[in-house]
């Protein structure tokens, strides 16, 4: 079995408040699981309304299709407009 796990560390510019980065932060992690079928969570940062941490796994028996997936997620999460990528880590294992 391989496990790839990815972390976002992400800037939340357009909040001004927890609850404005709640939204956005939802929003972004609903679309993440129901595209691309992977577990996702808040992290860390969770008490600072313009910084938020996510986490990503997903598990396979193959490798490559590991790799492949979080691929997508990454590029995905890039693109998305409400955040700003600050800094990736990624493991497989």
């Amino acid at each position: 079995m391989v496990i790839g796990s990815v972390v976002f560390i992400l800037g939340v510019e357009q909040a001004f408040s927890l609850k404005d980065k709640r939204k956005i932060i939802s929003g972004l992690k609903r679309k993440i699981s129901n595209r691309f079928n992977v577990a996702v969570s808040e992290v860390g940062s969770a008490d600072l309304w313009n910084r938020a941490e996510i986490g990503i796994v997903t598990l396979s028996s193959k490798r490559n299709h590991v790799e492949r997936q979080l691929s997508k997620v990454m590029d995905f999460v890039e693109s998305y407009p409400e955040v700003e990528v600050m800094g990736i880590s990624e493991e497989i294992f």
